[in-house]
């Protein structure tokens, strides 16, 4: 199989959904190793994760050589979907997106937001996968249930994971292929196939190195040789083209002249963002410059913003508060800072009894509990990104709890209040948004990158 013997529908991007009834059921191994064994068959395969979950795009991204891209229509709004995923696609042969939860599990009892739902707006082909383990016939009534169940959700074959021995795998196949469902693969019993996880799921590839792209490596292998490589790829091939344009960052935000250096931080603590935040920026003129706040000890030459995203600090709070420098570079910055979960944290004075940065009056440590859902959010004060009145859309995922004196920024839903620095150049909140919604934040991008007056005494 090569690139150029990938079929297509009327010129559409080949794509597959790859979901499961459940949680835990091996959707991550199936798409990631997918992913790593067309790329290995010569392929450029174009990652995508239904939801707002930042983990599984990076062993996605280890995957394919390609940023992983996220397809959450309750954080963008449906009407972006299709556009969104043009866009990361363009140029590719295939296109895998790995769902999220049980097929039809979405937002509340309606299913917004769901594995199907995105799977509808995108009119491709669903791979269910199905943990056989403690079942055989039975794995054929569970597979005509999901394919029955919303008829506009086309199921075009099973891959069944977790199979015990050659008999199991002739029951399986056997009870499918009678209900007229194509099997797709099998996956035996491997223990040696195992992602480390942490207190909100997956540890981030980025953390994990050498040993990630090994990881990678071996679920690709396992894929290659217990799935019908030659089968998905046709079965991706039968999607038609999906509605409207693939969506273009530079239609969406006002250029700035000079090109700004708007500083991102990365490194192992802070692994978590959406590709389109970066090319947003681009796409206004800015120079885009990623610093490591737990190895460089000072902010890139020249930098007029500050963007901190998400992670897990508290895994590197000891680090964090050893390089005083650079907590000290961005206490004396003087220029916007948006910063969001993980980013906050390193704001405050401390986490977890350790010193940070100090820029936002607080203090904050983790807990047992989970925090965890989609928030609806209006901002109540005037920051770089946000006018008073403003809708914004959110999610929250983090166990900590933040003390602080400072200002509200945004009212949720649920009535909590996301705290800022009052009266500063400081956006930050412990739920993450997507910079490629709203129009207001989008076009305040060119003005957010204008150079600071000076540094904070």
């Amino acid at each position: 199989m090569t690139a150029r013997r990938v079929p297509r529908s009327g010129g559409a991007v080949p794509r597959l959904v790859v979901a499961a009834p459940a949680s835990g059921s091996g959707k991550t191994t199936v798409a990631t190793g997918l992913i790593a064994a067309l790329r290995a068959r010569g392929l450029t395969v174009s990652p995508h994760k239904v939801g707002p979950d930042y983990i599984d795009p990076g062993y996605h991204a280890l995957a394919a050589g390609r940023p992983g891209r996220n397809l959450d229509p309750w954080l963008v709004g449906e009407e972006r979907i299709a556009p969104l995923f043009l866009h990361g696609a363009a140029g590719c042969d295939v296109a895998v997106v790995e769902g999220v939860m049980g097929l039809f599990d979405g937002r509340g009892d309606s299913g917004f937001a769901s594995t199907a739902h995105v799977a509808r707006l995108l009119a491709a082909p669903v791979v269910l996968v199905v943990d056989a383990a403690r079942q055989s016939r039975s794995v054929a009534a569970l597979v005509h249930g999901f394919a029955s169940f919303e008829p506009d959700v086309r199921v075009g074959g099973v891959v069944l994971n977790r199979v015990g021995s050659d008999r199991h795998e002739e029951l399986c196949r056997g009870a499918l292929e009678a209900a007229g469902v194509p099997v797709l693969g099998a996956i035996r019993r491997d223990d040696g196939i195992v992602t480390p996880s942490r207190h909100l799921g997956l540890i981030p590839a980025a953390e994990r190195g050498t040993e990630a792209v090994r990881a990678v490596e071996r679920l690709g292998e396992l894929i290659g040789r217990s799935c019908d490589l030659d089968a998905l790829v046709r079965l991706a091939a039968t999607a038609p083209p999906p509605p409207g344009r693939p969506w273009d960052p530079a239609a969406h935000v006002e250029p700035v002249q000079g090109g700004p250096v708007v500083a991102m931080a990365g490194g192992k603590a802070f692994t978590f963002s959406y590709a389109e935040h970066a090319e947003l920026l681009r796409a206004a003129g800015a120079d885009v410059a990623v610093f490591d706040p737990l190895r460089d000890e000072a902010l890139p030459d020249g930098a007029a913003a500050l963007v901190i995203g998400g992670g897990f600090p508290e895994a590197h709070a000891a680090e964090l508060a050893a390089n005083a420098a650079m907590r000290a570079a961005v206490a004396r910055f003087g220029g916007p800072i948006a910063a969001e979960c993980a980013g906050l944290l390193y704001l405050c004075e401390e986490l977890d009894g350790r010193r940070m940065c100090g820029r936002v009056p607080g203090r904050a440590r983790m807990t047992a509990k989970l925090t965890l859902g989609y928030r609806d959010a209006v901002a109540v004060a005037e920051s770089p990104l946000t006018r008073p009145g403003e809708r914004f859309r959110g999610h929250e995922f983090h166990r900590t709890a933040l003390t602080t004196v400072a200002g509200p920024l945004f009212r949720w839903a649920d009535g909590a209040e996301t705290e800022t620095e009052t009266g500063s150049e400081t956006t930050g909140s412990p739920r993450r948004t997507c910079t490629c919604t709203g129009p207001g934040i989008r076009r305040r991008l060119s003005g957010w990158c204008r150079p600071p007056d000076r540094p904070r005494p």
